[in-house]
C-alpha cells in the first residue's frame, strides 16, 4: 500500500535527494504495517524521532507499535526542536 511520508528539519537528510525539496515521499509499505515499523525500516535514529503525526493526529511513543497505517495515510515526523 502507499502512504505519504513527510520528514522535517534534520530528518529530511534521510529522504532521497529528489524528495528533500518538498520533504515528502510516496512510500510503499506492507498492508497493515505500524508507525513503528515504518520508522524502523527508514533507520531513523530513535533519539531524533520526536513528534509523530498520522493524518494530523499525534501518535505518542507508547502507541506507535500499535497504530496501523492505511492506504493514503500521511505520516509526518519531526525531530526535537530547540531554539532561543
Amino acid at each position: 500500500m502507499e502512504i505519504t511520508l513527510k520528514l522535517f528539519a534534520s530528518l529530511s537528510d534521510y529522504l532521497p535527494a529528489t524528495a528533500r525539496r518538498t520533504n515528502t515521499l510516496a512510500l510503499d509499505v506492507a498492508d497493515g504495517c505500524s508507525v513503528a515499523s515504518v520508522i524502523d525500516s527508514l533507520a531513523l535514529p530513535p533519539r531524533l524521532v520526536h513528534l509523530v503525526l498520522v493524518n494530523g493526529e499525534f501518535i505518542p511513543p507508547q502507541l506507535r507499535a500499535e497504530r496501523c497505517l492505511a492506504p493514503g495515510d500521511a505520516l509526518a515526523i519531526w525531530p526535537s526542536i530547540a531554539g532561543g
